[in-house]
Order: structure tokens, then sequence, then C-alpha cells
């Protein structure tokens, strides 16, 4: 039993609780918060910033409202911010439900709303311009709120994190939120170096357990076969050796038909998706969402529920999925609704199921998002973006395949994308647990599934790199010098100094061991390094030689194949097809070396090559080839064959000696072996086991220097890249110099309003006054080929432009474009990309005026993606607004004008349309 003096400081202890922010955030929930929760909140009450990693669906947004909850106590301001715009719109509807609309606001690009709220949700590059620009909107902030922080390794978009943390001003506490990463100890650290004390708080405990299943034919199979989830279930081992040995009976079989080549066979174990859906429904395993990673094939996953006649909802379900969709899609244009494929889209919601991928229209991405969270859709088929965060928490996951393209091609899912994906399965407070289902498909392999399901984490590596903008900014807000040092703080640099750490370690291991090495090839007749040295430098010299000789000799050797004419008889020296042999082609081409065809006197037909040569060949004597001859005929070959051996028969052929090296007359080579006989060491009796440890010596001397090249790659890395970055600058004219002493030009000044990846690019079509007199629709479609990028290469657009001016302009950024990239190659950096052409005929149309059906049709672009570049478009010709009319000229005022008559004209119909 406690004593008197305990339980009064335990009384004392809750009375002091009951006063606590904390305390009182608690009861604006009814549910118990979870000890790291509990842990995290209370660091950010006593002052310190919090890093929450911790798995998808375990809670850590609660320590973000928590960061908004002391806000608003205090009187201060947060924002909250995500990497994708759905993210924070349905962050500023929970917010808004929670706080009122009086209090939060919104600022995404796309929308603004109550900008000066106490609590501002957005998206981070908003928050990083807003820095950069001094807003003051800044006035005030106490907590900024990073959600899915883990983002900042994307390599497009990832350094806008990382330029955020560096530049928030000291007092802002941050609020870091992060999926489960394996260095979150080593993230942390950087970020209390950089923003002072932060508490790290890990959780690795799912709150919902997840099990691990694989779909094979109509059964679902365990994937392990134990608690621990270590053994993987023998049967479907078994399962996939016999599939295998069935798969490559069917390609062997098929390999000698017409058309089939061996392509793989459909195995009988991948079920068809309605098949899929149902038995996941008798399992009672939905709502479910069904990674496809793939568009088209979510598509065609709703259209073959369709087609099965598929139905998972009941009748009032229906009648309650119809009103919410007509309520949301009210304002959209009625004539473009068919375009849009409304009707269908409304089919399947009512049957319950649908699609969810970038290339939607927003609307309808979030009515799906909507009917899902309420239940009412009961089966989404989506490609991973849905993974970002989006509060789509499911019963259970799917995969249906291991393979997804990551932006350049074809890879495995990684452990970490796997453990995102399926984060989703299993809604707390909802269901005892969760289910990661995969899908059996060609190939699939139980073991390599196990070691994804059972890899949980994955590091995080920073992408920070410092681009035009971003030096323009940073010079122009802290000088060179200090901005130099800034960057020496970001997570790039601090990861690449502690792997330093490692390799300086092995440097000075390597030198204690040469050291060693250097004592034991000591001589007493004289100083054998010295020794060693000459005789290395005519090794070198030796292979040098020989090197060259090789190459003319090859030369030599090409040159006399291409002197070749078919009925040539030739002697084959070397390999395999040496004899005596007819040229039948002599196989020239326009790029590559000459390849003749021969036939052998065994009657067979030879492709030979340079490396048949080691000297160059001269014809023998000459035959006739028969105009008939076919080199697939046997009797054509034994007739044209039997012809050669009669014709060669008198001839004496002697077979080509083989080439000397031209080492033995070169007069360096002559100095070092007299010097090399002439030195002391020379006559050692031990001068061999000597020479042995020279040879250890100087390749570990070569190993130890290039470890510490990879050291002084790697220190100041972040920084002599900024310097590179600056030089650019410096002679473009946007900063006087690229040392302490630069100073932002009123080019730089421009420069600092443009944010868009290809800055440097639309800040020289500017100066250079490429935009000029173009109307709105000819500015968008300028504008254009520095927004969009083709999904992939095979997805390009083939470039149809408009007439006149823009064409003009356009073929003229490109060669701008060129110039660049000449001037980054000369600093070895790399930020712009080659404009990409593919959208410019349908921005020109669609600022045009003409109607949706018509862009899309002549584009063959999908609707979201269509709304999202017009978006990404409008937001570039913002700021071209903004940075032509900064200078105050006439053509400045006049370009900025049409620059947002250019917006207007792109942001119509489908495109203005906002849900929030």
């Amino acid at each position: 039993m406690d004593s008197p003096a305990e339980r009064y400081v335990a009384s004392r202890q809750r009375a002091e609780d009951e006063k606590s922010a904390l305390h009182e955030f608690r009861g604006l929930y009814d549910f118990e918060l979870d000890q790291f929760q509990i842990d995290a909140c209370r660091a950010l009450e006593d002052g310190s910033g919090v890093l929450v990693a911790a798995p998808t669906g375990a809670g850590k947004t609660i320590v973000g409202e928590f960061a908004v909850h002391l806000a608003l106590r205090s009187g201060t301001k947060c924002f909250y911010t995500a990497p994708i715009k759905a993210l924070s719109n349905q962050k500023y509807h929970d917010l808004v439900a929670r706080y009122g609309a009086a209090k939060v606001g919104l600022l995404t690009g796309d929308n603004s709303v109550n900008g000066e709220a106490p609590v501002v949700v957005m998206t981070t590059e908003v928050l990083r311009n807003m820095i950069y620009a001094g807003s003051h909107t800044l006035g005030g902030l106490s907590y900024v709120v990073m959600d899915e922080v883990h983002y900042l390794a994307d390599r497009f978009r990832g350094a806008v994190w990382e330029e955020v943390i560096i530049h928030l001003p000291e007092h802002v506490a941050v609020v870091a939120l992060s999926a489960t990463v394996s260095n979150a100890e080593e993230f942390g650290e950087w970020l209390s170096t950089v923003r002072g004390e932060t508490q790290i708080v890990v959780e690795e405990h799912r709150p919902v357990p997840l099990w691990q299943h694989v779909m094979a034919g109509d059964r679902l199979y365990d994937l392990f076969v134990d608690d621990d989830q270590t053994r993987v279930n023998p049967e479907l081992v078994r399962m996939a050796r016999e599939d295998e040995r069935v798969q490559k009976m069917a390609r062997d079989g098929s390999a000698g038909r017409p058309g089939r080549g061996g392509k793989r066979n459909r195995s009988a174990l991948m079920p068809l998706r309605p098949e899929m859906v149902e038995r996941l429904n008798r399992e009672r395993l939905l709502p479910a969402i069904t990674f496809i990673f793939s568009r088209v094939g979510c598509a065609a996953a709703v259209e073959q529920c369709l087609a099965a006649g598929l139905r998972l909802t009941s009748n009032d379900e229906r009648l309650q999925i119809r009103g919410i969709v007509e309520h949301r899609c009210a304002d959209l244009p009625q004539e473009d609704l068919m375009v849009l494929g409304y009707l269908e889209w409304l089919d399947g919601l009512e049957r319950g199921f649908a699609a969810h991928h970038a290339g939607m229209l927003p609307t309808f991405k979030e009515t799906v998002e909507d009917l899902f969270q309420k239940g009412l859709v009961k089966m989404v088929f989506a490609t991973e973006t849905l993974a970002l965060g989006i509060n789509m928490p499911a019963k259970s996951v799917v995969l249906e395949k291991l393979v997804k393209w990551n932006g350049e091609t074809h890879a495995d899912v990684t452990p970490g994308e796997y453990t995102q994906l399926t984060g989703r399965a299993g809604r707390r407070g909802i269901d005892v647990e969760g289910n990661a289902v995969v899908v059996w498909h060609q190939g699939f392999d139980p073991s390599a599934l196990a070691g994804l399901a059972s890899t949980r984490t994955y590091p995080l590596r920073s992408s920070f790199k410092p681009s035009y903008n971003m030096a323009v900014n940073l010079v122009g807000s802290f000088g060179h010098h200090a901005a130099r040092e800034l960057l020496e703080t970001s997570f790039a640099q601090f990861q690449a100094d502690r792997a330093v750490v490692g390799l300086a370690k092995q440097v000075r291991k390597q030198e204690e061991a040469l050291d060693g090495y250097h004592d034991a090839m000591e001589c007493h007749l004289g100083d054998f390094a010295e020794y060693a040295e000459l005789r290395r430098r005519l090794t070198d010299r030796e292979k040098e030689l020989t090197r060259d000789g090789a190459v003319r000799r090859r030369a030599a050797a090409g040159a006399a194949l291409a002197r070749l004419k078919p009925g040539d008889v030739i002697m084959v020296p070397a390999g395999r097809r040496s004899g005596v042999a007819v040229v039948l082609d002599p196989g020239l081409t326009d790029k590559d070396e000459p390849r003749p065809t021969v036939l052998t006197l065994d009657r067979q037909v030879k492709r030979l090559s340079v490396l048949d040569f080691p000297a160059p060949v001269e014809p023998l004597e000459s035959m006739r080839i028969p105009k008939l001859f076919n080199p697939r005929s046997a009797n054509s070959r034994r007739d044209l064959a039997a012809k050669l051996k009669d014709l060669v028969g008198d001839i004496r052929v002697d077979k080509p000696r083989k080439p000397k090296g031209d080492q033995g007359e070169d007069s360096q080579v002559l100095e070092l072996r007299r010097q090399i006989r002439q030195h002391p060491c020379h006559g050692c009796d031990e001068r061999e086991a000597h020479a042995r440890w020279a040879e250890r010596y100087h390749r570990l001397l070569r190993e130890t220097r290039g470890l510490e090249r990879r050291v002084e790659s790697r220190t100041n890395s972040i920084a002599r890249q900024f310097d590179r970055v600056c030089a650019i600058l410096t002679e473009l004219g946007y900063l006087t110099a690229a040392d302490d002493t630069a100073q932002v030009t009123d080019a730089g000044r421009m420069l600092q309003r443009l944010y868009n990846d290809m800055d440097l690019v639309a800040a020289e079509c500017l100066r250079q006054g490429l935009w000029n007199g173009l109307t709105a629709a000819e500015l968008a479609a300028c504008a254009s080929v520095l927004v969009f990028e083709a999904r992939q290469p095979d997805d390009a657009i083939p470039p149809r432009l408009p007439e006149g001016a823009a064409r003009d302009v356009i073929a003229e950024t490109v060669k701008l474009w060129s110039e660049l990239s000449k001037l980054e190659a000369e600093e070895h950096v790399q930020f712009l990309r080659e404009p990409d052409l593919g959208f410019a005929w349908a921005a020109y149309r669609w600022a045009s005026g003409h109607r949706l059906e018509s862009v899309l049709r002549d584009t063959e672009l999908q609707a979201g993606d269509f709304v999202r570049w017009c978006k990404q478009l409008a937001d570039l010709l913002g700021q071209i607004a903004d940075a032509a009319g900064s200078h105050n000229t006439p053509d400045g005022n006049h370009l900025a004008r049409t620059a947002r008559e250019a917006v207007d004209a792109v942001k119509r119909g489908v495109v203005s349309f906002s849900s929030v």
C-alpha cells in the first residue's frame, strides 16, 4: 500500500495532468490513445519536436491533430502539410468537422480557402514557396505537421521536404509523421541537429494483426503455417513447383506452332477477377482494395465484373450510392458526363465496385473514396497511388502481381512498397484482423512473397539536390556562404557524412597495412620501391604497345574484309572456322565492321568477323558463285564445296604467322630495361620475394586511393553541387558572382518566382522574349512543354503542334533547352529534362474553347490526366504572370495579362471544378 506522501504526490500529478492540454485533447476522442501516441503528444506539450514512425493505420495522425490542438489552445498557428492534394483535401474536411470552417484553411495550388486561418492544410510545395517568398502568413506559426514525411525519399519531389525542414523559423516545432522506416533514429538525429530537440517515437506494433494469404484457383491458402509467420506453407511450395513444370511443358509444346513462339499459357491456378471478388465475398473479406499497378487493368477489372453480372450491394445501398453520386457530380457540366463514362462508372458503383487511379477525374476519384469509407463500395481496383496516405482502410488488400512499373522499368515490388500497400488491410475499431491476399500469377514464388511479407521496414534515403530556383532564393535570402552552410545541414549530406565515417575508418586500416607491406619489401641493396616502380612502368608500357598494336591490326583486318567480294577464296587462320573458304556475301554495313558469310570445304555456311583474322586477309583465288546458289540447300552447298576443293587442290596455303608486338623496338621500353638492369636491387637474391610484396603494396595503394577519392566526393558533395549550379546562374546572369559576393540580379529575382522543374528554361524564355506577342491559347501551348511528361516512353503522345507563332516558339524552346543542357554537362549537373511536346495541341485547343469531348479524342489522354496537366499548366502560367509583371515593363505587363487570360482559359469546365 502506498504511503500518505506517495498518495499526495500521485494526487498532485493527477491534478496537473487534468490541467494539461493532452488531458483536454484525449476527451475529444471516444477511444483510448495508444502509448506511442501519448508519448509523442507529451513530448510536443513539453516543447520538443517529434518524429513518429509507425505502421500504416496505427494512428500517427492523432499526434498531428494534437499539434493543431496546441496551436488553437495557445492562440498561434499550425500548418498541416501533406504530399498530395487528395490527402490535403481529406485532412481539411477532417479538421473542419472537428474545429469548424472558420478555424481551418486550405492551400493546395488548386484551392485557396481561408488561407489566414489559425490552422491551414497545404501541400508541402505551397509551404516551401511561402518560406522563400517571406509570406506574412508565416507570422504566428508555432507548429508544422509533415504528414508522410518519408516522401522525402521521392526522387522527383523529395527535396521539398528537406528545404522546408531546414528553412522553417527556429521557433517552429516540427511534427514529422512517417511510415515505419529502419533508420528512424538516423533521421531523428538529423532532425535534432537542424531543428533542435526532437523526440523519436517508433511504434512497430500494428493495431490490427495482418494475416498473409495466397489465392490460387478458387481457394484461399495461408502463406505461413505457424503463428510466428516464418514457415512457408509447404502446399504452396509444391503447387508452385508443379505449376512451373506444367508451364514449361506448355511452352515446349507450343514453341513450334505458328504464332505461339513459346508464349506462356495462363496458369489454371490464376482466378479470373470476378471469381476472385466472389471468393472474397464468400469468405467475408470485403471491403477490399485490389492493387493492379495498371490503369488499363483497373478499368478492365470493372468491365469484367460488370460483364459477369457481379453485384455486391443491396437495394437500399444502391439508392444511397445514387444519391451521393448525383449530389457530388451536380456541378459537373452535363455535356461532359457522357465523355467521362459517367453511366458505366455509376453502374459499377451501384453494384459495389469501382476503379481508382490518377487517370480518373478528381471528382470521380473522391466520390469512390467517400463511398468506400462509408462501406457502400465493397471492392476498389486501384493503382499504388491510393496507398499514399489517403484514408481508405479495408478489411483486405489484394495484390494481383508482385511486379510494378516504377517510372522507368517493370521492377519487383520492394519490401517497403509491400508494407505500404498491405498496411491498408484491417480497419481499426472494426476488424479484429486484416488480410493481405496475393493472387496466383505467372512465375509466382511463395518463398519470395514470404520474404516481402516478413520484411516490415525499409531505410529512408535522401533525394535532396539544389535546384536553380532554390539557389537564387537561398543566395537572395542568406548570401552565398550562408546558403552553402545551410545546404551542408541537409539530410542528404548528413547521410553522406555518416557513410564517410566508415570509409575513412577503412582507409586508416589500409594505410596501416601499407606500412607493413612497405617494410616487407625493403632491400639491403637499395630502394626497392623505386626498382618496383621501374618494373611497373615497363609492364604498363608493354601492355600499352600490345593494346595499340591490337587496335591497329583489327583496323587493318577490318579494312581487308571490307575489300572482299563474292567468290573470293580466303584462308581463315584461327578458331573453329579455320581453313579454306569461299566468300558468299561480304557482309558490309554502314555502322558495323564487315561480317562476311563464307562456305567452308566441309560444306558449312559460316558468318565471320574481324576476330577470326589476327592479320589482314588477302584472296588466294577467285571463283564464280552460281546465280541459283541457295545456302540452305544441301545440294548447292555440296556442289560449290566440291568446286572449291578442286580449285585449292593445287594452291599451297600457309597459315599466317602470329603477329609480333612492337614493344621490342620502342625507345621507352629499351630505356626502362636499361634502368632496371643497372638498378642495385636487380642483383638481389630475394628480388622476386620483394617484388611480390611490392605488387601487394601497389595493389592496396591503388584501392586506398580509390577510397580516398570516394571520401572526397562525398564530403561537402551537396555544397559542391550548389557551387556548380551557382556557376551556371552566374554565367547566364542570374547571379553577379559564384562566390561570397554573389548578388541576385533582376533576372534572378524573376527566377525566384518560378518553381517549375524546368525553372531555368522558363526564365530564359521570359528573358529572351520568346512568349511576347502570343495569344493566351498559344502561350498555354508553349508553356505546356515545360509541364507535361508522358507517363512512360511507349505512352509518349506523337506531338501535334499548333500552326503559326506557337509552333515556332516551341521549336525555339527546344533549341534553348539544348543549349542549357550543354552548359549543364560542362558543370556536371543535370536538372533539365527535354521538353515534352505531347500536350501542346490539347492545351492549345482547350484554351481556345473547344469542348472536352473533342480535346480528349484528339489527345487520347484520360480525363484525370487531362485535368491534372491542365491544373499544373495553370499553376505555371500563374507563375509566369507573376514573374513577367515583376519588372513593370510594357512587354512584361502585356505578357502578364496574357498569362492570366491563359489561366482563365485553362481553368474552365471540369478543370475548374473543385469538390472542396
